[in-house]
């Protein structure tokens, strides 16, 4: 079986954004990577978008 590589997105955000993220990938004991993948993946599904591929459970 064949990996997906992951890709690179770079983005700017506000101060006090990113450290919410922090915090909250923080609580989760999550990479704020992760907790990014995570918060759009809830989102997508949260509004009928499809994504292909499930991440695996924490």
């Amino acid at each position: 079986m064949t990996k997906t590589k992951s890709m690179t997105l770079t983005v700017r955000i506000h101060p006090a954004v990113k450290e919410g993220l922090r915090t909250v990938a923080e609580q989760e004991r999550r990479s704020l990577a992760n907790m990014i993948e995570v918060m759009i993946r809830d989102y997508c599904g949260r509004h009928g978008v499809a994504l292909d591929k499930k991440p695996t459970s924490r």
